[in-house]
């Protein structure tokens, strides 16, 4: 029986969970399948908690994740999908040739076109963070630090950095958090006014320097820290793949995480848009990376075999906001109805980010177990 072949590419949450899961589907259907995941880095990143101080220990060795199980590792760059070969090209790496393939490089920030940008710090990825993170810890504790985005990142990094920086938050619209609707509005607005975060809203950046940002109304604020947190994009390697997108350069999904149209091609995490129920598109966050991921290795490899298929369904949405000293808040549904902030909210979303999140490690039985439970709730052992 010859050995297929499944490659995932991207060493995010959904693309270590799809990986993961291919190897228990092939186990408990008997079938060869060598499972390779490409990622350009070599730990899983805990990219949901860049936000906070110390970045750089915000990762886990991926091999110490899916080692154990058998899934083999290329560190490289992918540079070409030609998915009517059915091969994945790298940058100075090998040809990986595919059977099923399923795409989870994740997203990235989207970079304004502005006098300046050059200037602006993220906290997008890793390396990115662990720079801002560095300068930070140069700057004197009483210069002003301005985060441009009032959007979710944008929140938790602000309200994180107030204890230690003056902080101006601007945001084009006319309030904060305007993406996450009114529920939350309340409570955000009490956190940002305990924390002593000046707001600059209905504005936009013209221009930045190494010593100031200038305001779409003439306002010129002396910094040297401009973090940008404004919107994200699917990982472009969606471009090569001849399927539907969203806004945000997604590729629209089946229930069973599949690229209509394209033959053995996936999609999960922040390269897909998968229909949560009532037509709700899922977000981009680990809450629905996690289950997108475990339902499309479990495909790939049971669409090989001709085992029964796994359709997408997540846990019922919910959010965590964090907001630094002043605590968080949670909510619950697609209109975000607040069911309770503060503390309690607080000390649930550390327990969310230190423990639900992170994958199993040295530990190949109850990776696989995990792989199996589609809700989060459930894989963490609520």
């Amino acid at each position: 029986m010859r050995t297929k072949n499944v490659v995932v590419i991207g060493g995010g949450f959904a693309g270590v969970w799809s990986a993961a899961s291919a190897v228990r589907a092939a186990r408990a259907l008997g079938e060869q399948v060598r499972v390779t995941l490409v990622s350009v880095g070599d730990d899983l990143v805990i990219r949901p908690r860049l936000y906070e101080r110390d970045p750089a220990r915000m990762r886990v060795p991926l091999d110490r994740i899916l080692g154990p199980v058998g899934v083999e590792r290329v560190a490289a760059t992918v540079r070409h999908i030609d998915w009517q070969r059915r091969e994945v090209e790298t940058e100075g790496g090998p040809t990986l040739p595919y059977d099923k393939l399923v795409l989870a490089a994740g997203s990235q920030v989207v970079r304004p076109e502005l006098e300046g940008a050059e200037h602006l710090f993220d906290v997008d990825t890793l390396a990115a963070a662990t720079a801002l993170d560095d300068h930070l810890r140069e700057l004197p504790a009483g210069e002003k630090v301005v985060v441009v985005g009032a959007g979710f990142t944008g929140l938790e990094l602000a309200t994180e950095l107030a204890p230690r920086f003056p902080v101006v938050l601007v945001d084009r619209s006319e309030v904060v958090g305007a993406a996450l609707g009114e529920g939350p509005r309340g409570p955000i607005e009490q956190a940002l006014d305990e924390l002593g975060i000046e707001r600059r809203l209905g504005v936009t950046v013209e221009t930045v320097s190494p010593y100031e940002v200038r305001l779409s109304t003439g306002e010129a604020i002396p910094t040297r820290t401009v973090v940008w947190t404004v919107g994200t994009v699917a990982n472009p390697l969606t471009a090569q793949i001849p399927g539907a997108r969203d806004r945000l350069g997604r590729l629209l999904v089946d229930e069973f995480m599949r690229v209509p149209g394209v033959p053995d091609v996936y999609a999960a995490g922040d390269m897909a848009a998968a229909d949560t129920g009532g037509g709700q598109l899922s977000m981009q966050s680990c809450q629905h990376a996690q289950p997108m991921g475990k339902c499309a290795g479990w495909n790939a490899v049971t669409d090989l075999a001709g085992g029964p298929a796994m359709s997408f369904a997540p846990d019922p949405y919910s959010n965590h906001l964090d907001l630094g000293p002043a605590g968080a808040v949670a909510t619950v549904g697609w209109d975000r109805t607040v069911s309770h902030a503060g503390e309690r909210a607080k000390a649930e979303k550390q327990v969310i980010n230190t423990k639900f999140i992170y994958p199993p490690v040295d530990a190949p039985e109850a990776l696989l177990l995990r792989a199996g439970r589609q809700s989060n709730r459930q894989s963490a052992g609520v």
